[in-house]
């Protein structure tokens, strides 16, 4: 007898709505929810009707470019991005991922045309800020009609889908405001940042910047530096910088390398160490917070950026589905030690 969405409803405790949206990709839905309610889907031996049909629909191949993948942000996207290929291979459909390991645009640029070649109808893609990168992107589009969703970073100037990730220009007006409050507005702040060449990078700089003069004048940018995400460079900036420029209350560390933060403190014999904001929950960050090294993480839902960028592409694909909404923002999640 075929598994009913009402038995998978009463074995995950939730309704038969949040089991439709979470089987069938319909509106919001917590990303872990709906993964145990696949979970419990599976192991019922639920046939989905996308799997019913994929033997008739038509195959696609959905390429998908990342960055930085020897980052410990990307585990999450990578997960993401892992279910949604389970997912899709159900419907017919192939993902095929082509990993970055920098912010280089040539290196980005042979990315791509590698799916091209494997014959990708549509491209997600974390997209380096550079004119080489949106004119390639607009032939996609344009002359060869692979749709195209950029995720965690943006790109403007081009006719993208659509973008699914963190407003990052407010997020670093979110670090503004909570190292304001923390420092009571007054003091320096130091910022270190990744990479210079990173879209995402500049748009928490300028965020926190411009919250920085609008609502916290007192406080005194001490620099932006930046660190290639690198533990050894975070460290070295932190102590040079605290040795040479009195008065350092605050950092702001908007990348990775954030364990060197921890090392620095440790270096300098700090009486009382500077109130500090870092980036994304992953193991080692869980590990600044629970060790009151940091005050506050800002977390982007990694996993939710590598999740739905090849479904939306599917559903353009597979249904037609027009994109309604140009910017798939993320939640801004703000953790301490005490809620991770």
């Amino acid at each position: 007898m075929a598994v009913t969405i009402q038995q998978i409803a009463d074995t995950a405790g939730v309704s038969r709505g949040t089991v439709d949206r979470a089987l069938n990709d319909r509106g919001r839905i917590n990303p872990e929810v709906a993964e145990d309610i696949r979970r419990i889907a599976a192991e019922l031996g639920y046939v989905p009707k996308a799997r019913k049909k994929a033997a008739v629909q038509k195959k696609f191949r959905i390429g998908v470019v990342t960055q930085l993948a020897r980052s410990s942000f990307m585990l999450e996207v990578n997960r993401g991005i892992a279910r949604a290929a389970e997912e899709l291979k159900a419907r017919g459909i192939e993902l095929l991922v082509q990993e970055g390991v920098s912010v280089d645009e040539d290196e980005q640029l042979d990315a791509i045309d590698a799916l091209v070649k494997k014959g990708i109808q549509g491209l997600a893609i974390m997209p380096v800020d550079r004119e080489s990168i949106r004119i390639k992107l607009n032939c996609l589009i344009e002359e060869k009609k692979i749709p195209v969703v950029t995720f965690n970073s943006d790109i403007v100037g081009t006719k993208r889908s659509c973008y699914v990730g963190m407003d990052n220009r407010k997020s670093g007006q979110t670090a503004a405001g909570l190292l304001g409050m923390l420092t009571g507005g007054v003091g320096k702040v130091l910022v270190i940042t990744g990479f210079f060449s990173s879209h995402v990078n500049n748009m928490r700089v300028d965020g926190f910047v411009e919250e920085l003069k609008n609502s916290y004048p007192g406080l005194e940018l001490a620099g932006v530096q930046g660190s290639s995400d690198n533990t050894d460079e975070v460290e070295r900036i932190i102590v040079n910088t605290m040795l040479n420029v009195p008065g350092i209350n605050g950092i702001f560390v908007i990348s990775g390398g954030q364990a060197g933060i921890k090392r620095a403190f440790e270096k300098l014999k700090l009486e009382r160490r500077p109130f500090t904001v870092i980036y994304d929950l992953t193991p080692k960050n869980r590990g600044v917070l629970e060790d009151g090294v940091a005050d506050f993480l800002i977390d982007q839902e990694g996993y939710v950026q590598g999740y739905e960028p090849p479904l939306i592409l599917a559903d353009i694909l597979q249904k037609g589905k027009a994109v309604e909404e140009e910017y798939r923002y993320t939640d801004i999640n703000i953790k301490t030690k005490y809620n991770i």
